[in-house]
């Protein structure tokens, strides 16, 4: 096995998660920063994240990482981190391409005694039975005897400034005692809050996606509550303020549930069960509940335009927001979307303001434009806060409101302004 202390690193995937990685190891050894995208090596050589997960200080201060897109970079190599995306298809089923072409990247350029770590979102046994295989067919390598394989999940939440990768616990494993020692003890020495080493790597891979996965069960019985009181005439909001009065209620609010993580992980889980011969009832159930939630909103806005007496047909309806949450700029599997769609679908005209976004990325990932400026007041016959940006909070409610015509319905899907100064919320 490498000296793990000596070995350089290479980074595959340089997005939220990548780069950080990549940047906290830089500060201290050699480390090749490698993506497939051209326009991202060249923007980080640069000195810019367009993620905004990393300040251009943090680019100046490691001086070590070198970033490309060139393979053979890679071969000076003897640990390797592997940080691409793990996403879902159209039938919510894990889809590994880019998790299998970048462990075909890998196997090219490993040499005898090398680490070769994930830190992607999968289902327990993936790694080793998937990528670990790539390995060896394609290096001629053994693992365990001439090259070994290491898990390390990925605890990334974009857009927050608190809870950081040397700030958390990371989780670490291997494939042997000695190569589980040696990932934590190199994870150890840019994670000051310390390590968790895990007994195997497939207890650390089902820890990754329970984490997710109880958060996605929680919010969905909070958007199930929401669905219930509304019908009610109960504000949920309310109630969830005088239930937490109690000790041990968990302070969970509903939501739309999208991102790279909570609205994904569990898909990876419920198909390794499903695999395995068995039906989950219980965490597809959320699932369900989370995915209809941008319909959800949809119908409440216009259920409240037409008892106002403004059709929903040919109206014109503006969208503040659409990242999957605040105050970052990640639109990955945003369902601020299904909202849009929805609405979209009653034939009215919706356009979107989101001062996080550009409208060159939005139209790239879902066909969709959003404005340059903030809107013309007085414009809209609804306005929906979909995502609680700091900018519209700072705007006001007053502000947002002027927006619309002066019979417009402001719906508030995160609930950021005080009852009563909008028309509704989840």
């Amino acid at each position: 096995m490498v000296d793990i202390d000596d070995a350089a690193i290479a980074v595959i995937g340089l997005g939220y998660v990548g780069l950080p990685v990549a940047v906290e190891f830089g500060k201290q050894r050699p480390v090749v920063g490698f993506d497939i995208r051209r326009e991202r090596i060249e923007e980080l050589q640069r000195g810019h994240d367009a993620t905004r997960e990393v300040e251009p200080l943090g680019l100046q201060a490691a001086e070590l990482v070198e970033y490309t897109d060139d393979p053979d970079a890679l071969r000076k190599c003897g640990i390797f981190i592997v940080t691409v995306p793990t996403p879902i298809d159209r039938a919510k089923r894990p889809d590994l391409t880019p998790l299998i072409r970048a462990t075909e990247t890998v196997a090219k350029v490993i040499s005898r005694g090398a680490i070769v770590i994930f830190e992607s979102t999968v289902y327990p046994g993936c790694t080793r039975e998937v990528c670990g295989a790539i390995i060896e067919r394609l290096s001629g390598l053994k693992l365990n005897e001439s090259f070994f394989l290491g898990y390390s999940p990925e605890r990334a939440n974009p857009g927050d400034k608190e809870h950081r990768l040397t700030t958390i616990v990371k989780v670490t494993s291997g494939s042997t005692p000695a190569a589980a020692d040696a990932v934590d003890r190199l994870y150890g020495s840019i994670v000051v809050r310390g390590t968790h080493k895990a007994s195997s790597i497939e207890v650390a891979e089902a820890a990754k996606v329970i984490e997710n996965t109880q958060r996605d069960l929680n919010i969905a019985l909070m958007n199930e509550l929401s669905i219930i009181f509304n019908r009610l005439g109960i504000d949920t909001l309310e109630v969830l303020a005088a239930a937490g009065t109690k000790w041990n209620f968990l302070p969970f609010r509903p939501g739309l549930v999208g991102g790279h993580c909570i609205g994904v992980d569990p898909y990876y889980l419920t198909h390794r069960a499903q695999e395995a011969g068995y039906h989950p009832e219980v965490i597809l159930a959320g699932r369900r509940i989370n995915d209809r939630m941008g319909a959800h909103v949809a119908d409440q806005v216009s259920r409240l335009m037409m008892k106002r007496g403004l059709p929903v047909v040919g109206s014109r309806i503006l969208v503040m927001g659409l990242t999957f949450k605040e105050n970052c700029p990640d639109i990955r599997n945003t369902k601020v979307v299904d909202i849009v769609s929805e609405l979209q679908q009653f034939n009215a005209a919706v356009d979107i303001f989101d001062p996080w976004v550009s409208s060159e990325e939005s139209r790239h990932e879902y066909g969709l434009d959003c404005l340059a400026e903030p809107p013309e007041p007085g414009s809209y016959d609804g306005v929906i806060v979909a995502v609680g940006h700091r900018q519209f909070i700072e705007m006001g409610v007053d502000a947002i409101r002027d927006l619309g015509s002066p019979d417009a319905v402001l719906y508030d899907v995160k609930g950021v302004f005080p009852k009563g100064t909008t028309d509704g919320r989840l």
